[in-house]
């Protein structure tokens, strides 16, 4: 896990906190939503790592007149044959990059619902299983909104962490300046010399050791106190699920192997609780009105509920 940070940090500068949260995202077999501006190198991001980790990687740009059997595939009458045949769409993948997803309509965008849950299509009936691993890693825009159609709770509640994507820091960006002054082509990652530096048999490697970290029941009690905490609290409308509290769970005890623990602590926790659960929290339009954030009430709840000893 470690060789992949390294490797996708060749082609992509100043995003390293991203790019460990797309690892935790491998390790839990979980979808991401990144969220940022154009031109901070989202789509250069996932096509990175799909490289370092030998993945199959596919694009779909999400647009006004996407249709769902466009993402999904389609049955195809064949006149040699008087038959209908299969015809796979870009979701039968490993890594599917879901280009600027709330510029599609939400009959598009649900076409993605069974892939993301239960990890297959069905199209006249029958269900085709997906590749696995599949993630699916949308991007949207947080400041344009002019012709989007905002992701409903229930597909925002089936991504796994809601990752922001910044600008970088002064530094990263000079930094980034001097590698396209040497000649970097961000469309040739072989001649940038991003290379394969794990496969999906160690990923599974990974998944089992993490299914090794031990879980002690005050930290689970803590993930359970922190989700109800944002059902009650007095500016949100719709607080965090119990999926959310096992996706909290599932993406702390990745985090918790990664730094080298044998056990989740509520550092973990706390560490990974914004990733996690921002985009679980729908807010009251009127708090909304009024400023407040889901980051502000998540650290509000995160300083309020008791830390196990």
């Amino acid at each position: 896990m470690s060789r992949i940070r390294t490797e996708v940090g060749r082609a992509v500068v100043g995003q390293d906190q991203v790019v460990t949260g797309l690892v935790i995202a491998l390790l839990c077999r979980g979808h991401v939503l990144l969220e940022g501006v154009p031109g901070v190198a989202k789509t250069l991001m996932v096509r990175t790592l799909a490289r370092t980790v030998g993945l199959d990687s596919k694009r779909v740009q999400f647009t006004p007149d996407l249709m769902p059997g466009d993402v999904t595939g389609s049955l195809v009458y064949d006149a040699r044959t008087a038959a209908f045949s299969f015809r796979e769409g870009p979701v039968f993948t490993n890594l599917l990059l879901a280009d600027e997803i709330n510029r599609t309509p939400p009959k598009t965008q649900s076409s993605l619902l069974e892939s993301m849950e239960e990890r297959q299509v069905t199209v006249d009936g029958t269900a085709r299983p997906l590749p696995d691993p599949f993630l699916v890693i949308a991007t949207q825009n947080p400041v344009e909104y002019e012709g989007t159609y905002p992701l409903p709770e229930a597909q925002l509640d089936r991504f796994l962490l809601k990752l922001p994507v910044r600008m970088p820091a002064r530094e990263a960006e000079i930094d980034l300046l001097r590698r396209h002054a040497a000649g970097f082509d961000p469309r040739n990652l072989e001649a940038a010399g991003v290379r394969t530096v794990a496969t999906i048999a160690d990923l599974e490697a990974g998944r089992k050791a993490v299914a090794k970290v031990a879980v002690s029941d005050e930290v689970a009690g803590y993930v359970v106190d922190i989700c109800r905490a944002t059902r009650e609290a007095p500016s949100v409308a719709l607080g965090v699920s119990p999926r959310g509290a096992t996706a909290l769970l599932s993406t702390a005890r990745a985090w918790a192997w990664m730094r080298g623990g044998t056990f989740v602590t509520p550092d973990d926790i706390k560490a990974l609780a914004e990733w996690t659960l921002s985009h679980r929290i729908q807010m009251r339009a009127e708090a909304e009105l009024e400023g407040v954030t889901t980051a502000a009430v998540l650290a509000s709840v995160l300083a309020s509920v008791p830390v196990p000893r």
